[in-house]
């Protein structure tokens, strides 16, 4: 009997303890109630939420570009020798002209709904260029899309679709982003729809030399061929980043992907719907990271002491620009805007790409080791704080065609795009009249009316819009101009 009490005594021990520790786990616990919560608790990281979230929102879509003909040069099949150049071609073969079909070109992408009447954001690469783009739904319902505005400088691009009640994908704070945190990345790779990879974000703010605005959010969530233009999505569901690239030595995954922060995605978006370009606002300096600067000096024998190992190394100021007028010098070192602190010059940039011409920040740098503060009025790329407008054909005022194969022989030329009419505007300003057959843009041939289109649109935002125009009258005569295309209001 004495041995009985005693197990019942040692079990109902065990059973108290057991009892106590679950009363002291129970009273003690944080239950998560977020998926980021049990990721701190220690619990397994459940990512169907975020998947089905996504996977609705993300679309395929396919780039179409038709076959067009071009005229190109080519010798002369016959082995026929020309020393006195009456073929234009002295001490050669004869050249002929002809006119030659390109290749229709296809390729495939990925693109996130952001709105239920059908606004898709995707890569610029995905997009440009194309004649045809469809974009098929994860319930494999088709439409066409026409591009809304693209921006080659980050990359991204504004495509519509004509559709109602779509279903979308809500857009995080890529700022809150942290390293280590869970992610997925949905897309269409190598065609395959509907595809998500997880992994964490392994760094933020990086850049590659790929774009000029850039500071990109790193994963090792598989990317590829195809995922461009798809998203990358938090635990939570929501889109954080524009998935854009791979770094890889063979073109295939190795383990790190880039995407675009919705931070800077926002402010491109809103400009590509409300101007049809991106309000760029710039500071107007150049420089790097303090801590390569200081690395590159030591390298070279050079201590530096700046008074600080992070931050942007200021190595030039332009003239009458942003910065200069507001007293920043080369050799400061800019640790901070807008009271945030900023460690590389990558920062700076994110910082800077949400901001339009006009808006003020407040810089603060270092000289001579003490902190300075300024207000800034940041200007655009023409050097003024008014909203820039991407200009069209119709600021020419003109109507123009091809020249024709008559026109090419008379006047001894390939191609060109003759004005067939002049109204008021800028052709009629310079003396460019009905007859002149345009040749050159900014040095680029003119062989058809797209190509004027695009490089009056991208004067039209460049730091100097400005359009030399070089071409032949009709009685050969050559003729050069300068027309300016500048579009501020």
């Amino acid at each position: 009997m004495n041995k009985f009490s005693r197990i019942f005594v040692s079990l109902m021990s065990v059973a108290a303890l057991v009892c106590s520790a679950g009363a002291f786990y129970k009273a003690n616990a944080v239950t998560p109630t977020t998926k980021v919560e049990l990721m701190a608790a220690g619990q397994p990281v459940d990512l169907t939420y975020a998947a089905e979230k996504a996977l609705p929102a993300v679309v395929h879509i396919k780039f179409v570009q038709n076959s067009k003909m071009q005229t190109v040069t080519v010798e002369s099949p016959f082995d026929f020798f020309d020393p006195f150049g009456f073929f234009g071609n002295p001490g050669g073969r004869q050249q002929q002209q002809r006119q030659v079909p390109t290749q229709k070109k296809t390729a495939t992408g990925s693109g996130v709904i952001i709105s239920a009447d059908g606004y898709i954001v995707t890569n610029n690469h995905v997009v440009a260029g194309a004649d045809e783009l469809t974009v098929t739904l994860n319930d494999n319902r088709e439409f066409s899309a026409r591009i809304i505005g693209t921006d080659e400088t980050t990359d991204l691009a504004l495509i519509k679709i004509d559709g109602k009640n779509l279903p979308t994908l809500p857009v995080g704070d890529s700022d809150r982003v942290k390293v280590g945190e869970w992610v997925i990345a949905v897309g269409n790779p190598f065609g395959l729809n509907s595809t998500v990879t997880a992994g964490i974000i392994s760094a933020k703010a990086r850049t590659l030399g790929a774009n000029n605005v850039e500071s990109f959010i790193q994963t090792d969530a598989a990317i590829n061929a195809g995922n461009s233009g798809g998203a990358l999505v938090n635990v939570q569901g929501e889109l954080i980043g524009i998935n854009a690239m791979l770094y890889s030595q063979t073109g295939s995954y190795a383990g790190y992907g880039f995407a675009i922060p919705t931070t800077i995605m926002n402010k491109v978006v809103a400009d590509l719907k409300e101007y049809g370009t991106v309000q760029r606002a710039l500071l107007g300096i150049r420089g790097n990271d303090v801590r390569k600067y200081l690395d590159s000096e030591k390298e070279k024998g050079n201590e530096i002491d700046l008074g600080t190992n992070d931050g942007v190394y200021v190595a030039e100021v332009d003239k009458e620009s942003a910065a200069e007028e507001a007293g920043v010098k080369e050799g400061d070192a800019i640790i901070a805007i807008d009271g945030k602190n900023v460690t590389k010059f990558a920062e700076l940039t994110e910082v800077m790409a949400s901001k339009r011409p006009g808006d003020k920040v407040t810089l603060t740098y270092l000289r001579d080791k003490k902190k300075q503060t300024a207000t800034v009025t940041l200007k655009n790329a023409q050097g003024n704080t008014k909203i820039v407008k991407q200009a069209d054909l119709d600021v020419l005022g003109g109507n123009f065609r091809e020249v024709t194969e008559a026109q090419k022989k008379q006047l001894g030329i390939s191609y060109g795009l003759e004005v067939l009419k002049v109204d008021a505007g800028a052709l009629k300003d310079k003396g460019i009249s009905k007859g002149f057959i345009i040749q050159q843009v900014n040095d680029v041939p003119m062989k058809t009316i797209e190509d004027l289109q695009n490089v009056v649109r991208e004067a039209s935002t460049s730091k100097e819009p400005v359009l030399i125009i070089k071409g032949v009258w009709p009685t050969g005569k050559k003729g050069y101009f300068a027309v300016e295309v500048g579009q501020g209001n």
